[in-house]
């Protein structure tokens, strides 16, 4: 082979080569720390991302209080999504970026039955009470595990005045590392008769159906979830990239469709 043809290939070897390895070190490992009520639009929404950018997502879900309490202890997390109230905590404590706070969405809390049952009367104040009281037993997220529809469907059973009549038929629903709590699941197998949860977080459930949102009264003002960057994280060009893809003009419907409001 000639000298010179030689050298070319030699060069554009090289040049392959170190293409190659610029864009093995460009691409980041982005790891994602969220309430459990956003994990549907998540799954859905990171192929995308991934293939526009390059970069890989990793997902570890909690509820908001699980969050809040891993991104305050100082763990390595690049993107944090949780509830206003904890978010802005957050922000106070210093522990994520206030610039680079972003709204999501706001959930609402929905009623489940398994699928086939009757679907019971939601459609107002008073209905939504007389539903509860008849049911044979009613799961939502159970309030000590820091999850926010858990504790805000809590002080609703007080505000109605039922809380004492419930007590026996609550089924309060704990999660495991890694996996909030399932309440739409508990209908599913039984455990529970009716299901309270936000209707993002039930959506996709097998062997379930969502009658619909609890009457707009009775909603929790908290449930409006903001995706923020810890100051912990050491990918925050990569982090706040894929904060911009998830408020970006494309994601709205998928969130919206994930049974949230976007913003």
């Amino acid at each position: 082979m000639p000298l010179a043809v030689t050298l070319r290939l030699l060069v554009l070897a090289a040049v392959l080569n170190g293409a190659l390895s610029f864009g093995s070190v460009q691409a980041a490992e982005i790891k994602v720390l969220s309430a459990g009520a956003l994990r549907p639009l998540l799954q859905d929404l990171a192929p995308d991302f991934e293939k526009s950018s390059g970069n890989r997502l990793t997902f570890d879900f909690a509820t908001a209080g699980g969050v809040e309490e891993r991104v305050a202890s100082g763990e390595a997390v690049d993107v944090a999504l949780l509830t206003e109230p904890r978010i802005k905590k957050l922000a106070g404590e210093g522990k994520i970026a206030k610039d680079s706070i972003a709204l999501i969405g706001r959930a609402k809390i929905g009623l489940a039955v398994k699928k086939g049952a009757p679907r019971p009367d939601i459609g107002s104040v008073e209905a939504f009470k007389r539903t509860l009281l008849a049911a044979g037993s009613v799961g939502y997220t159970d309030p000590a595990t820091g999850g926010t529809s858990g504790i805000h469907i809590a002080s609703v059973f007080e505000r109605l005045g039922i809380a004492s009549e419930l007590k026996p038929k609550l089924r309060p629903i704990a999660g495991s590392a890694g996996h909030p709590p399932s309440v739409g699941g508990a209908v599913a197998l039984g455990v529970a008769e009716i299901g309270l949860q936000p209707i993002s977080e039930m959506m996709g459930i097998p062997g379930i159906d969502i009658v619909g949102a609890i009457p707009a009264e009775l909603q929790s003002p908290d449930l409006v979830y903001f995706a923020g960057i810890p100051t912990a994280s050491g990918q925050s060009a990569p982090a706040k990239a894929f904060v911009e893809f998830l408020t970006g003009f494309e994601a709205a419907p998928v969130i919206k469709s994930k049974g949230l409001e976007p913003r």
